[in-house]
């Protein structure tokens, strides 16, 4: 981030401390600027925005509401800390009159919050998905092009610096969830509990789905989904789906990013960049940093106009299903099955199924030998 800061030429902020939590790890700027007790930042008067960029996200809203009580702005790239404090987020920055801007947290490098805020602001928005998490992007790329395992490429992604020591929010699909419920509070206006949201993620895709897809023509995607389902109700989840090549999310690959925003007026509209490392996230804090300066706040006007007001998960969708046992595909209540393959290593199905039921199996899902993955195909 200080790298970031510095190369700006556009405006002017001056670092007046850094609170750290390691004191024996080596800075490459001076000691003076570091301190260890965060309240050394807090009770500074001349400090008018906290910057704040820690991986524990309770801790981290702690700092925020702190900073907030106490008159101060706020930037910070912790999606996790947004996602679950949403709505408090919201009613605090009413109450004090500071903004708490979070770009980062969404869409890395790309720009997805503001756009929806300021863009979108009065626009019927039928859809906004995409791959919002670019860890697991890599590693699907890299098993798709070069043929490597699971373990393979994701041992290579934290080799790149794309995954942490323990990938399991990424790869789980529970980073992609905490984004598409920041992204669905400025798209909607509704606030969603994010233990609400169905995710699913790659921990578990062989060769054996990436041949099927290869074979069809398609790419497998970590998708982040939400969409208007009537007037007043919106759905959301977060699932592996196969890509075809007509479209935008096929040729997004490795550590990039990519978002569709579909809408009533605008029709559709793709963004693009890099969504893993440091120096993507650290372009959207300076953006933040910079609006900051500038006085802008998000206005929430999807949240004030009151339009969408339920959230449901009664979703019918097509899947792609590869199992082991058999015992495990009973529990999946199919409305209907299109197509079913048995080979003595590989088994699948592909049939309708209600995103309800999926949800039920949540818990279970990650001791099964399956993988599931959405066809794209819509449900007439």
């Amino acid at each position: 981030m200080h790298d970031v800061l510095n190369a700006s030429s556009g405006f002017r902020a001056d670092i007046v401390k850094i609170c750290v939590r390691d004191r024996e790890k080596e800075r490459r700027i001076p000691m003076s600027y570091f301190t260890f007790d965060k309240n050394d930042i807090l009770d500074n008067e001349s400090i008018n925005l906290v910057v704040e960029l820690i991986d524990d996200a309770e801790e981290a809203f702690n700092i925020v509401s702190a900073a907030v009580r106490k008159g101060k702005n706020v930037v910070t790239a912790n999606k996790l800390m947004v996602a679950n404090h949403f709505a408090e987020l919201v009613e605090m920055q009413e109450k004090y009159g500071v903004s708490v801007l979070y770009e980062a947290s969404a869409g890395a490098s790309i720009p997805i919050i503001r756009n929806l805020e300021e863009y979108y602001d009065n626009e019927l928005l039928h859809s906004v998905r995409g791959i919002l998490n670019g860890t697991t992007n890599y590693i699907l790329t890299r098993m798709y092009s070069e043929g490597l395992d699971y373990n393979e490429a994701l041992n290579d992604a934290k080799a790149k610096g794309f995954a942490e020591s323990d990938p399991r929010l990424d790869v789980e699909g529970y980073d992609a969830k905490y984004k598409i419920c920041i992204i669905t509070g400025h798209a909607y206006g509704l606030i969603i509990n994010p233990q609400e949201v169905f995710n699913y993620g790659i921990s578990s895709i062989s060769q054996d789905d990436i041949r099927y897809a290869r074979e069809k023509g398609l790419k497998i995607k970590l998708l982040s989904y939400a969409a208007k389902v009537n007037e007043n109700t919106i759905t959301s989840y977060v699932l592996p789906r196969f890509i075809s090549t007509d479209k935008h999310l096929y040729y997004v690959d490795n550590e990039y990013n990519g978002i569709i925003a579909e809408a009533a007026f605008a029709d559709k509209q793709f963004f693009s960049g890099k969504g893993a490392g440091g120096h993507p996230t650290g372009s959207a804090v300076l953006s933040d940093i910079s609006a900051n300066s500038f006085g802008y706040r998000y206005e929430y006007k999807k949240w004030a106009q009151g339009t969408i007001t339920n959230y449901t998960r009664d979703h019918k969708l097509e899947i792609y299903l590869r199992y082991s046992d058999a015992k495990d595909l009973e529990l999946f209540h199919f409305d209907s099955i299109s197509e079913d393959f048995k080979s003595l290593d590989y088994k699948y199905v592909i049939g309708i199924i209600n995103l309800e039921q999926l949800y039920s199996l949540r818990d279970r899902l990650s001791g099964m030998d399956i993988f599931i993955a959405g066809t794209g195909r819509k449900i007439q």
